[in-house]
């Protein structure tokens, strides 16, 4: 009963915000005559004196498709809680017949992006919060672990590293017999944040459910151990008889219960205070 009525709770909250989010879209990188852009989420009544944590979501879809749209509501909710929100489209497969190693190459842009504009947008540029779902879970994760794949017009001298990282069902292990090994081949060595864990990793939270046809639980478990191997920090918080996709807006409670476990997690880094 405590639970229902904490998800109905945070629900109403999350609704009243909707219609109050100020939002903009700026285009954060052209290429081959494709203008990839990214919406911006301001905290309602932003203190322009001051400089605000940031964090950016890119979407899930297997690195063929996918929407903007799935991380919307994530967007409008913690913009309320004064976290400047970017929502960044990538090139995909179906829309432009690309690999999944352009979908990294744009996600890194956008993180710089955001980065080099920092101050238009009222953000410190080193607090920034990678976030993502699925194969955007992928491209959050290897942004912050990947060194390769930097597309030639970004401004190398701009660290795509975060402050955390906040990762539903992420793809993270592109080797073999991981998600996305029949499209990357040997090239997973260099792509798949599983293989590219270092010290000084940016601390994660990671949600997944026991019933992922994509991601076994054995492979979170690793990843974790592995993040604090080298001395870092991965909350991974699982839950039980949840498929693919079970955080998504609508599937309640768990939409309500990843936030508010997102919440708590950046209040633990002291990027939303605690009221």
């Amino acid at each position: 009963m405590k639970q229902k009525t904490f998800s109905l709770f945070l629900g109403l909250i999350i609704a009243s915000y909707f219609l109050q989010a100020q939002d903009q879209t700026v285009i954060y990188k052209t290429i081959d005559s494709i203008s990839l852009k990214m919406e911006v989420y301001q905290p309602p009544n932003i203190n322009q004196s001051k400089v605000n944590p940031g964090m950016v979501f890119f979407f899930g879809g297997g690195w063929k498709g996918g929407s903007t749209n799935q991380f919307k509501p994530h967007a409008e909710y913690l913009s309320s809680l004064g976290i400047v929100c970017f929502l960044a489209d990538y090139r995909v497969e179906s829309r432009q017949g690309t690999t999944p190693f352009e979908s990294l190459k744009d996600a890194k842009s956008a993180i710089r992006f955001i980065k080099a504009h920092a101050a238009d947008f009222m953000i410190d540029s080193a607090k920034l919060v990678l976030s993502g779902g699925s194969a955007g879970g992928h491209l959050a994760a290897a942004a912050a672990a990947v060194t390769d794949y930097n597309e030639a017009t970004d401004d190398l001298h701009i660290s795509c590293k975060p402050v955390a990282q906040v990762l539903f069902n992420p793809v993270i292990d592109n080797g073999p017999g991981g998600y996305g090994y029949e499209r990357v081949g040997e090239a997973y060595k260099n792509f798949s944040p599983l293989h590219n864990i270092h010290a000084g990793i940016a601390p994660t939270l990671f949600f997944l459910g026991t019933e992922d046809a994509l991601i076994p639980v054995a492979t979170a478990e690793y990843y974790k151990t592995i993040i604090e191997k080298v001395g870092g920090r991965c909350d991974l918080i699982v839950y039980q008889g949840q498929g693919h996709g079970f955080f998504n807006y609508g599937k309640e409670p768990y939409y309500e219960l990843t936030v508010a476990s997102t919440v708590d997690f950046l209040q633990s880094l002291h990027l939303i205070e605690k009221k």
